[in-house]
């Protein structure tokens, strides 16, 4: 195979100008045990495929004319997150220069071990009600300068969010969330990518435990400990009582709602089974497709520079050309450095490429794709020279890191939960 050009800043500049359609890596790949292992996809609420009843997304697709039977691996969405887990690693390492807003929640009492949460890991990004009810110098976010222009801004006149959250228009948001509730601006996703399983044929999954100290189910029952219901005793005279009769232990720590067994302190044998739901799949190879949209990122406009100012006419058309730019390279740099993290997508899910990673350009003319390699520090690089061309052009991005603080409610709500978890509640979810 002869040595591919590499992608270079004159090339990208020239596809975002030339009316290109998107820049696509197509990369087979299989299970980092070989061929023939298996590997296990996400699992979903329960639903029908072909009269059975499977936790997995299966669905047949055309594969050269022909229906093939395919699971996914990985979503576009969990690619996203992946791919700005990548991202987010690398401006952590300063390898990178992004803006980024965070909430610091490492001086709070209780919540230390949360750290540091950015856009590139809240499921909303910047639109995140993590972000929405936190604090920027002594104001809820939304109420700052920041956070109101972020909030007006909009794919037509989409500079606040290019200065402070440029990976929401690469990877798209939805500000549902804020005080224009459903009305909030949409970004759609200009980057995508998604992992599937070609050739699936779903697997059993076999289990069980022998308890070395050789427990027996009618050992018990076991009882809630009085004044330490979370806890377990044999003896009736220490158990809590209700009614007059001893309460059974329930291992989440459920008053009554267990029966007592030895199982719900996580003792006893467990005797074998099959689970033909969540066995896990072979398939004959994996393929991971990403396209990056040239004409998603064409679409939004940038009419003032980030203090506000209406760009000149005779610059405007430049300097937005300059901005989409820098989306494209730091979309290109989500996939080359996200290819870089790897994929191991889960507990005996990780797959390996079987071929290097080539990004397509295709024309709007449909001929033959043109094609370039891209390496992550060739990324980096591309990254930091498309951003200096948009920022000599009044394009800049934001450079210190916005670093907002919980708001009391927001850490109250979090406290209370976990504290909840730890008495052992089940608190219901969306």
């Amino acid at each position: 195979m002869p040595t591919l050009p590499e992608l270079d800043l004159t090339i990208l500049a020239a596809a975002i100008s030339s009316g290109a359609v998107a820049f696509r890596a197509r990369t087979r790949l299989e299970p980092a045990g070989g061929p023939g292992d298996k590997v296990f996809p996400p699992t979903y609420l329960l639903n029908a495929y072909d009269g059975h009843r499977t936790r997995y997304a299966f669905e047949k697709r055309r594969i050269d004319g022909v229906e093939v039977p395919t699971v996914l691996l990985d979503s576009v969405a969990s690619q996203a997150n992946r791919m700005e887990e990548a991202l987010r690693v690398s401006w952590e390492s300063g390898e990178l220069s992004l803006p980024v807003i965070s909430v610091d929640f490492s001086e709070h009492e209780g919540l230390e071990d949360l750290g540091r949460i950015t856009a590139l890991d809240a499921p909303h990004r910047a639109a995140d009600a993590l972000l929405r009810d936190s604090m920027l110098d002594g104001v809820f976010f939304r109420h700052s300068d920041v956070g109101r222009a972020i909030t007006e801004a909009r794919p037509n006149h989409a500079t606040a969010m290019y200065t402070h959250c440029p990976t929401a228009l690469v990877f798209g948001m939805w500000d549902s969330t804020g005080p224009k509730g459903g009305l909030g601006s949409k970004y759609q996703r200009a980057l995508t990518s998604e992992i599937v399983g070609i050739g699936a044929v779903a697997g059993v999954k076999v289990g069980s435990r022998l308890d070395p100290a050789g427990i027996e189910k009618n050992a018990g029952p076991l009882y809630a400990l009085a004044d330490h219901p979370d806890e377990w005793t044999v003896s009736p005279e220490q158990a809590e009582q209700r009614k007059g009769s001893p309460v059974t232990f329930s291992r989440k720590g459920a008053k009554g709602k267990g029966k007592g067994a030895p199982s719900e302190a996580n003792h006893g044998n467990i005797p074998p089974d099959v689970d033909s739901e969540a066995g896990g799949v072979t398939i004959d190879y994996a393929l991971q497709t990403q396209v990056l949209s040239l004409p998603a990122l064409r679409r939004l406009a940038f009419v003032t520079g980030p203090d506000g100012s209406v760009l000149p006419a005779d610059q405007r058309l430049e300097a937005q050309a300059a901005a989409r730019t820098a989306l494209a390279a730091l979309g290109l740099a989500a996939m080359a450095l996200g290819r870089g993290y790897g994929f191991d997508l889960r507990s005996r899910s990780q797959l390996v490429p079987t071929e290097p990673l080539v990004f397509e350009l295709l024309d709007n003319d449909g001929g033959e794709p043109a094609r370039f390699r891209l390496s992550s520090k060739g990324a980096l690089a591309l990254v930091e020279q498309a951003a200096q061309a948009a920022n000599d052009l009044g394009m800049a991005w934001q450079q210190e890191e916005i670093r907002l603080v919980p708001s009391p409610k927001l850490a109250g709500l979090i406290l209370r939960s976990r504290a909840q978890v730890t008495e052992g509640e089940i608190a219901e979810t969306d």
